[in-house]
């Protein structure tokens, strides 16, 4: 209950919706309600008896706003669990019966997750979902992982399924810190093309590599965080071989050489300038031509 009171405080100071994810006790769901929060994330079938979930659904009603019913391979009906197994047949089904109970009680502001932490599992399970019903789906790979592999499942999970046309909310999951969870999210987005913003293409290192590439691209990705909602598309090459000419779709870019390296715009080199100062000269360009 401490929890669902601070959430007066916060959702007072929060620039962005705040959706409160509440299991089995139906008052922390209603006193969220009323503390302001945007959304509401529960399974009406753990919240207990049918007044306590028709309790929920109407200050839901009050208030106007969505419940997301969110079922995950952990979370399947026993009953279902002993028909189906842990499958996607299984999740989806699990879920469409807490979406039943809201639609007999007339409330229709839903939408859907069918999360696995298995990526395989969570791509089928949406993909059934979305044949059956047309609520909105939101999108995520539970308990992916720390940084490195959440990412990876996160990336392929959720992009396949954007790339698909399935999908309108994402979450990112990993064991790290959340503000981790925004960069990739963003991440996934923009590679997609669903999301505008900065773009930073850099090549693998190889034999003709004479600078510290790794090193390089770290630096300028570190130094352009302030731009990173500008749209733009910014390349760190490793040589001149494949500098401008690569990266010619490039709005500003940097090639390394022996000891000194280009800064180019648009593909065409602007002037070759001592390695040591390639990433203040590609900062300096950017930052002058967004004046």
């Amino acid at each position: 209950m401490d929890s669902a009171n601070a959430l007066k405080t916060i959702t007072k100071k929060s620039t962005i919706p705040i959706v409160a994810d509440i299991h089995f006790d139906y008052k922390l769901a209603i006193e969220s309600i009323k503390n302001g929060v945007n959304g509401l994330r529960i399974n009406p079938g753990n919240i207990g008896s049918t007044d306590k979930v028709k309790q929920v659904i109407q200050y839901a009603k009050d208030y106007n706003i969505p419940i997301r019913i969110g079922v995950n391979s952990g979370s399947i009906a026993k009953h279902i669990l002993k028909k189906y197994g842990v499958s996607a047949q299984g999740i989806v089904e699990s879920a469409l019966e807490h979406v039943k109970i809201l639609e007999d009680n007339n409330f229709y502001q839903i939408k859907i997750s069918v999360k696995a932490s298995s990526v395989p599992l969570t791509i089928e399970s949406y993909r059934l979902i979305a044949e059956k019903v047309s609520y909105p789906l939101h999108l995520g790979v539970t308990e992916s992982g720390t940084e490195t592999i959440g990412t990876i499942k996160s990336s392929i999970g959720i992009g396949t399924l954007l790339s698909e046309g399935i999908g309108d909310t994402i979450r990112v999951s990993l064991t790290d810190d959340p503000v981790k969870e925004i960069y990739i999210a963003k991440s996934i987005l923009k590679a997609l093309g669903h999301r505008k913003g900065l773009e930073i293409i850099s090549c693998p290192t190889c034999g003709r590599t004479n600078i510290p590439l790794i090193d390089l691209a770290k630096q300028v990705e570190k130094r352009l965080k302030a731009f990173e909602n500008y749209e733009m598309t910014v390349a760190v090459m490793g040589c001149e071989v494949n500098g401008p000419g690569e990266a010619k779709e490039a709005d500003f870019g940097i090639a390394g050489g022996k000891d000194e390296g280009l800064l180019f715009k648009k593909g065409i080199i602007i002037k070759k300038v001592p390695a040591a100062f390639l990433v203040d000269s590609l900062i300096d360009l950017i930052r002058e031509e967004h004046r």
